[in-house]
């Protein structure tokens, strides 16, 4: 009898082969159960055995000596960052560089999105305070919440005024530019008044994967470190399944392309500009990416000190969670 878990993640499409049965292991049942945001703690949630989590959360988690949960270097979500600096459509700026001493809006200042956004930032010379950041809800009907968790500096990094919807202080002026990972409702109508700073984001984005050879991870799998000791193969066994039906319903899109009117020309473009291994698990296909976030995390001052990425991720499934060297043994916390 195959082992059953239940997996808590966003409706992402490509999972619908797995979600449908058309993906399948002898070893391992798979159900998942869609979610509308990430779960809080999978380490202490007692309906979830894994769960798609926040990559600058289970980083920052790990620099603090968490061991509940054993992340995989399966990026559930991936994505280029480039698109995601929107302004108004009368606004000057055009590139990135333009945005030194402009004040941005952030849907939130620990989101890993947001991290790769800003790192695209220092990439062109804009660093975190070469600029004014306001954090807050993105249109009036998100939920007020705390986006700034801790990294709140007045004069410098602070909350939307009176909690007003980013779009609004946008188009009033009040903001130079917004960063999102999803657009708002109508900006694909053509009368909307909003555009991306970058006007050509494609070309900035190849340019990017042409340097760095990855498409940055927001979010990856992770799996409670104690179902980790009782089934080591159980990690291993999950990232291919993921895999698996993405690699299925990729191929599905080719064939059924038609359910768009120009994605055929974006599925041609992504196969002729990108490797085939682009979005790929495993820690050796994702070293320098998690490096390299590791990095920006810490010129970000998420926190002080760093510390080796290796052990954050499972490279060896057989062989249980990794262990933590001697800077990280500490005292144990939850996942936050």
């Amino acid at each position: 009898m195959p082992v059953s878990i239940t997996v808590a993640t966003r409706d992402w499409d490509y999972l619908t082969p797995l979600v449908l049965g058309d993906v399948t292991s002898s070893r391992l049942s798979v159900k998942v159960d869609r979610v509308a945001t990430l779960i809080p703690d999978l380490g202490t949630d007692p309906n979830y055995d894994a769960a798609e989590v926040s990559f600058s959360r289970y980083v920052s988690a790990m620099a603090s000596g968490v061991d509940t949960v054993v992340g995989l270097p399966c990026f559930i979500m991936r994505g280029f960052r480039h698109r995601c600096i929107i302004t108004v459509e009368t606004s000057p700026l055009e590139r990135l560089s333009d945005l030194a001493g402009k004040r941005i809006g952030v849907t939130g200042w620990r989101e890993s999105g947001n991290t790769w956004t800003r790192a695209a930032l220092r990439r062109e010379g804009v660093g975190v305070e070469d600029a004014y950041w306001f954090a807050g809800r993105l249109t009036s009907g998100h939920p007020i919440a705390d986006r700034l968790d801790g990294f709140g500096r007045p004069g410098r990094i602070e909350a939307a005024p009176g909690e007003r919807p980013m779009m609004e202080l946008l188009a009033q002026g009040e903001l130079d530019a917004v960063f999102t990972p999803f657009m708002p409702d109508g900006f694909f109508g053509p009368a909307s008044g909003f555009r991306q700073v970058l006007r050509d984001f494609r070309a900035a984005e190849r340019a990017y994967f042409a340097d760095v050879g990855y498409v940055p991870g927001m979010h990856l799998v992770a799996v409670k470190a104690a179902l980790v000791r009782e089934r080591p193969w159980l990690p291993q066994e999950l990232a291919r399944l993921i895999n698996e039906s993405q690699r299925v319903w990729t191929a599905k899109r080719r064939k059924y392309a038609d359910t768009s009117p120009w994605i055929l020309e974006e599925l041609l473009h992504a196969g002729r500009d990108l490797p085939a291994f682009w979005n790929a698990s495993g820690l050796p296909a994702n070293r320098r990416m998690i490096e390299d976030f590791v990095t920006e995390l810490h010129a970000q001052a998420f926190w002080r000190n760093r510390f080796p990425p290796k052990p954050c991720f499972l490279s060896r499934p057989d062989r249980g969670p990794p262990q933590p060297d001697n800077a990280q043994r500490r005292t144990r916390r939850r996942m936050p």
